[in-house]
């Protein structure tokens, strides 16, 4: 099905030598509203929100004007100290975002750090205990919480951890819960039961004491492209975590602050983490910021043993901080995660409508706006093209000759996932052009 030739843009490329791979960059100048542009000014609408970052969307005014004024004002702050940007983040914060029973928070530049340091956090409340056998972090295998050394080490991402295995610290891993390769059938009514209990014997395999924290994406975000898991899965989780004293960690970095139309992703279920991790949408693009959210029980119990909860020297920056305290009050103002669940629900059914009888895609799945789609050579079969033919990379490409930026997904072994995590301030005609074009590349690509 050929594309219209107004869809088939041209985009310039930077010749800096940057990346470090060397790989052609998009020259982008500008980004306002939901849309990029490069320096021919052609513009790109960005159906990714970047790498799911963008929430408030691009060049808000008073969003750039409150980063500017802190950094005037309180260039470097060390981060345990108080300034009116963090003062003011902290307080929509608690007002407005953080489950109940949340009340410890430790503020990082970025996702990676803060999922690093709920780890470290999961492993010091135990030390605190008394507990020092616990030294393990169980993950699942399909999964991504970060570009450190022990992130990708607890990841379940293949393509990540390539040239770095023989120095990763080995940690265990759960199959991820997904409806549709459940070995008892594609969205089996015990697809839940199954995953939990596949959970079950990695535990006992490892050994139960020997576990500190257990670290999952409430909805699998670009690693597996938008996976949701059965209904009764984490409330069972969760109960197996409690049963072994397994501290229970939900990486939210791409989940949190309304992406999937609520204000945490876990929330879709009756389910509390001891510790909750944060980034991406926190501060929404404008500044590097992230961080992790504990109990009470977990601070007190650190507290009480004298630990020092170190910091990054950026971490908590002011001026991102202050940010961040603008991106989630226009959020709150604005109703900004009920309009991701709105529009998530259109485009939920748009992506249904273009896909629901293709041959090469076997589903679309996700909640508010974060959506993917799953491509496979065979549908029947969920067969999936080599590894080789790069699919999900050359249906990046073709949308984006068309003027739309899709967010390629999947680990390497798991592949050929297309994930769309818009800015929550997307039109209506725009969700739609989302779904149109992407149903146009994968026909490009795979056929149709």
């Amino acid at each position: 099905m050929p594309a219209p030739a107004n869809r088939r843009l041209g985009f310039p490329v930077s010749k800096l030598n940057w990346p470090f791979s060397r790989d052609a960059a998009l020259n982008v100048v500008k980004a306002e509203g939901a849309h990029l542009f490069t320096a021919t000014g052609q513009a790109v609408l960005d159906a990714a929100g970047g790498a799911v970052v963008a929430n408030v969307g691009h060049g808000r005014q008073r969003v750039v004007d409150a980063l500017a004024k802190a950094t005037a004002d309180t260039t470097y702050v060390v981060p345990p100290w108080v300034t009116p940007g963090r003062q003011a983040m902290v307080e929509v914060l608690e007002r407005d975002w953080l489950p109940e029973g949340i009340t410890r928070m430790h503020i990082t530049s970025g996702g990676s750090e803060a999922a690093e340091a709920a780890v470290k956090l999961a492993f010091m409340h135990h030390a605190a205990r008394g507990d020092l056998g616990r030294r393990k972090i169980l993950s699942r295998d399909i999964s991504y919480h970060g570009a450190t050394l022990m992130t990708t080490a607890i990841s379940g991402h293949w393509a990540r951890r390539q040239g770095l295995e023989q120095a990763l610290p080995d940690h265990p891993k759960a199959p991820t819960a997904h409806p549709l390769r459940c070995p008892l059938g594609t969205h089996h009514p015990q697809a839940g039961d199954h995953y939990v209990a596949a959970m079950a014997e990695v535990i006992e395999r490892e050994g139960p004491q020997s576990i500190a924290a257990l670290i999952v994406e409430p909805i699998t975000g670009a690693s597996g492209g938008a996976i949701v898991p059965p209904e009764d899965y984490w409330p069972k989780v969760r109960d197996l975590c409690d049963e072994h004293g397994i501290l229970l960690i939900f990486d939210e970095v791409m989940t949190g602050f309304g992406r999937t139309g609520l204000p945490f992703g876990h929330q879709h279920w009756p389910v509390a983490p001891d510790l909750l991790v944060g980034g991406k949408g926190m501060a929404g693009g404008y500044a590097p910021l992230g961080g992790v959210f504990a109990t009470e029980a977990i601070g007190t119990a650190i507290d009480a043993a004298g630990y020092n909860v170190m910091y990054h020297t950026y971490g908590a920056h002011p001026g991102a901080c202050a940010a961040a305290a603008e991106v989630l009050s226009i959020m709150a103002e604005e109703n900004l995660v009920e309009r991701a669940r709105q529009l998530g629900d259109r485009l939920a059914t748009r992506l249904k409508e273009a896909f629901s009888n293709h041959p090469h895609v076997a589903e679309s799945r996700g909640r508010g706006l974060l959506q993917g789609i799953e491509i496979v050579a065979d549908r029947g079969t969920l067969a999936p093209f080599p590894k080789t033919d790069q699919i999900a990379a050359r249906v990046v490409q073709a949308a984006l000759g068309r003027g739309v930026f899709f967010y390629a997904g999947g680990t390497g072994e798991f592949r050929d996932a297309i994930l769309l995590g818009p800015p929550f301030i997307v039109t209506e005609n725009e969700i739609d052009t989302m779904a149109e074009v992407l149903r146009e590349a994968v026909d490009e690509v795979v056929g149709c």
